[in-house]
């Protein structure tokens, strides 16, 4: 049984740390949520150079794709749209969402949202959340930040949007990568009140 009966959009853009993505789709499809998922055209390329694993095309192939990356056969639903699908479900406001998360968020991603500007599906869907005053929480992954990236992240920040850089906490004693990973990506699911990692969260002086 599904979550929830409205889908959540995790847009994945050619930011790098693709991971991120993994890991958050890793446990919302364990907890039974429903994704909608659009990779941007340089999310492909990124894919390639850091995993040296070519993304398919295909829809139903790259929904297998991502359940093997991320381990999860069967629990949850998810449905993968081609990035230049404009006319999909996702691109119009009438579709009803939790919201949308871009994960991770290239800055040329946050440029484009920041200037009502939409080239390919992941940006349209972004702009769709926006104007019907929906969630979007994006996890930018860039170092540093120029003038020019805090105008963009400040645009968004006062239209709405919730900004969670990618950048992890070591209160958590954490072991492993997967560890500092999914602290970001809690926090980041924390801005949709979503809470489905097992994380450990400050408790405070005792």
């Amino acid at each position: 049984m599904l979550n929830n009966t409205k889908p959540l959009i995790l847009g994945v853009s050619g930011a790098s740390g693709l991971i991120y993505a993994v890991r958050a789709l890793k446990f919302l499809l364990e907890a039974d949520y429903q994704i909608e998922l659009v990779a941007s055209k340089s999310s492909y390329m990124v894919w390639q150079s850091e995993n040296n694993i070519r993304m398919p095309v295909q829809p139903l192939q790259q929904e297998q794709f991502w359940r093997q990356q991320a381990g999860v056969e069967e629990a949850g639903k998810l449905y993968c749209h081609p990035w230049g699908d404009v006319g999909a479900n996702i691109a119009s406001g009438s579709f009803r969402t939790l919201g949308m998360m871009i994960i991770p968020c290239s800055m040329g991603t946050v440029a484009k949202l920041a200037n009502g500007l939409s080239s390919d599906l992941l940006e349209r869907a972004a702009d769709v959340q926006m104007k019907e005053g929906r969630k979007l929480v994006i996890v930018p992954r860039e170092t540093p930040f120029s003038l020019i990236h805090l105008r963009n992240l400040t645009t968004l920040a006062e239209a709405g949007t919730r900004v969670v850089p990618a950048i992890p906490a070591w209160y958590h004693n954490p072991q492993t990568i997967e560890d500092l990973v999914d602290f970001v990506v809690a926090r980041a699911l924390d801005q949709l009140d979503i809470d489905c990692i097992p994380i450990q969260r400050w408790q405070g002086h005792r």
